[in-house]
């Protein structure tokens, strides 16, 4: 493998990997030793990849390349990437971060795993996660701590903090992750990525429980793919979208096209402010630089609509059914009553309806995905213990939870971007927020801003320089 390989195709785009795999550029095998070195060049600094499947992928990669040579061509076929930890994937561990499940071994592929290596990806490995997917830091007793590839002092975010920070090092081009409560949106802008919250159930998530938990699909819970373009999400996303069984016996895909071709015809409205969750000055600053810089191009910008749904309201069952969700498989199971259980139900369905209302008048929602950019690493308090520093003022840890908790709620699909640096050269991020089941139109706009205004930007030199030593 040569330094001229690992240094230059390891950081193009999956789309592109995959046409110069097609092409004979670039063999299976050579990218998926590239990307091995690069994982154990760099990772000692982060640990991101933290089960790794190097043998089989490398088998993989070979098998691969004999069915290019044959002329298969399948949407990921030869491209090396990684899953999140809490993924089944056959034969290797799926612990949660939980060290009563460190002995497992997953039977067979999750369903997004499988569809996955059907369409040809090399799984490398897999990636860390904090205990039970529960935390926007990446730490656990069974793995330890993932770090920041932009500032090893601060968390990457979680859940999917271990696969957002190798993406943003370079080691994969593609990563597949799950959010329920920011766990694909959050990592993504801590770590200047891009990543996906598809519809609800649009993705199977079968496969994806903790151990000795299998059945219905958890509440508000998705899977979903993180990268470093707006396009390399849509590749993803379109191999792994599509209804389970017993349902695919008589249902099909038909996700409808973006709502606009052209970014100055999208109507969008911008929010930088919730009544339960605050925002630091630097995340609305550039919240506002982006919403004037589209203005400027023809694009109809709202910041304010009568339409929006009652956020404290919505915020307040979000919490209820999160709660309980979370609750499957772990050590303390909820005891929400099954009245409770129903009354929150009906109020996500009035969240669902005034949603829909909403995007009747606009087509996408701009909002910070997170009050904070990457914070240092902290120790595991008690929920009510823990604080965030946003402007100066301490404010309450999980109350971050209601900014990815708008689109969760209303099972919306949600993209999150890259939009900018704090002076101290952190990513900030964003999520476009769309109508349910037009992911679509999330993706396009996302691609949009990428191609108007710039997109991932990996560390800097010096960060570099760190990671490789």
């Amino acid at each position: 493998m040569s330094e001229t390989l690992s240094r230059d195709t390891l950081d193009a785009s999956a789309t592109d990997l995959v046409a110069a795999l097609a092409a004979r550029r670039v063999s299976a095998l050579e990218l998926t030793d590239a990307a091995i070195a690069r994982i154990e060049a760099r990772d000692p600094a982060i640990n991101a990849v933290v089960v790794r499947d190097f043998d089989r992928a490398r088998q993989a990669a070979r098998d691969a390349d004999l069915a290019l040579a044959r002329g298969e061509r399948r949407p990921l076929l030869g491209l090396p990437m990684t899953v999140k930890e809490s993924h089944n994937v056959a034969g290797l561990p799926t612990t949660w971060g939980f060290e009563p499940f460190k002995d497992f071994r997953a039977p067979e592929d999750s369903v997004a795993v499988g569809r996955l290596k059907a369409a040809g990806a090399v799984i490398l490995g897999k990636t860390n996660i904090p205990p039970f997917l529960a935390d926007w830091q990446s730490a656990n007793p069974v793995y330890g701590r993932t770090n920041n590839p932009h500032d090893l002092t601060r968390t990457p975010g979680g859940s999917s903090g271990g696969g957002a920070a190798a993406l943003a090092a370079g080691m994969v081009p593609l990563e597949f992750g799950s959010d329920i409560g920011g766990s694909i949106r959050v990592p993504a802008a801590f770590c200047g990525v891009y990543g996906h919250k598809p519809s609800f159930d649009l993705v199977p998530s079968r496969g994806h429980q903790p151990p000795y938990a299998d059945g219905a699909p958890p509440p508000l819970a998705v899977v979903g793919p993180l990268a470093r373009t707006a396009a390399d999400l849509t590749l993803a996303l379109h191999v792994v979208a599509g209804p389970d069984l017993p349902q695919s016996k008589a249902y099909r895909l038909a996700l409808p096209a973006a709502r606009h071709a052209r970014l100055a015809d999208f109507r969008v409205l911008v929010i930088d402010e919730h009544p339960v969750a605050a925002v630091d000055a630097e995340i609305r600053a550039a919240l506002a630089t982006l919403a004037g810089k589209l203005e400027i191009m023809g694009v109809r910008i709202g910041r304010e609509s009568d339409l929006m749904p009652d956020l404290t309201k919505a915020q307040e069952t979000y919490a209820g059914l999160l709660g309980v969700a979370m609750s499957r498989g772990g050590p303390e199971p909820s005891t929400a009553s099954a009245n409770a259980w129903l009354t929150m139900l009906d109020a996500q369905a009035a969240a669902r309806r005034q949603w829909s209302a909403l995007f009747e008048a606009f087509d996408v929602v701009l909002a910070p995905v997170f009050g904070q950019v990457a914070f240092p690493h902290a120790q595991a308090l008690e929920g009510q213990a823990r604080t965030l520093d946003i402007d100066g003022q301490p404010t309450p840890y999980f109350a971050q939870l209601a900014w990815p908790g708008m689109a969760t709620l209303a099972n919306l699909p949600a993209t999150a971007i890259p939009i900018g640096r704090t002076r101290a050269g952190l990513p900030i991020g964003a999520q476009i927020i769309g109508p349910f089941l037009e992911d679509r139109t999330t993706l396009a706009f996302a691609e949009h801003l990428e191609r108007e205004f710039g997109g991932f930007q990996p560390p800097s030199s010096s960060e570099q320089a760190t990671l490789s030593n």
